[in-house]
């Protein structure tokens, strides 16, 4: 009796249909983001020159020519009965929902980084997103964390402004760093 409880798929868990809706869904959503990746791509001037005679519209056009025929192609698949693999995860209990308190949390972290980055600064506000999402995904070493998180904000501050060239807000820290 067990056994047959461990055997749940996935689709035993569906309403019938909803799979290929959902499936249409993300073509109509590869459909959609090839059409605005090349009308975007029609908006950038054509400039070319004897080091680059195809211009910097190729790639956007190429790409959202690619995202459309991929959109297609897996509509078409879909429609002849093409259906994507399930997840094979062993500890995937399909009988619970979802864990919205660690969706809401990880959310949480990402909207307190984005208020936080001007007025506070990457180092300070990056620290509060990796260790808030440490936190969020159930880890509880909290003195450990925020060392890693300091560590991860500084790291990447420094690998902008030196390895790339981009100057990440400091914030509070302006001077400092």
């Amino acid at each position: 009796m067990s056994s047959e409880l461990n055997e749940r798929t996935v689709e035993d868990a569906r309403p019938p249909g909803a799979g290929d809706r959902a499936q249409y869904g993300v073509c109509a959503f590869l459909a959609l983001l090839g059409t605005a990746v090349i009308v975007d791509g029609f908006g950038i001037a054509q400039v070319t020159s004897s080091t680059d005679p195809v211009g910097p519209r190729a790639v956007p056009l190429f790409l959202g020519v690619l995202l459309l025929v991929v959109a297609v192609l897996y509509a078409l698949d879909v429609a002849r009965g093409g259906h994507g693999e399930p997840e094979a995860g062993e500890d995937v209990d399909l009988s619970t929902g979802s864990d919205w308190r660690t969706v809401l949390t990880l959310i949480a972290a990402f909207v307190v980084n984005a208020v936080l980055i001007e007025p506070l600064g990457w180092v300070i506000s990056g620290t509060l997103l990796f260790w808030g999402t440490a936190f969020a995904l159930g880890n509880r070493h909290y003195v450990r964390n925020l060392l890693i998180a300091v560590t991860l904000s500084l790291t990447t501050f420094y690998a902008f402004a030196i390895g790339l060239g981009v100057n990440l807000p400091a914030g509070v820290l302006q001077g400092i760093l």
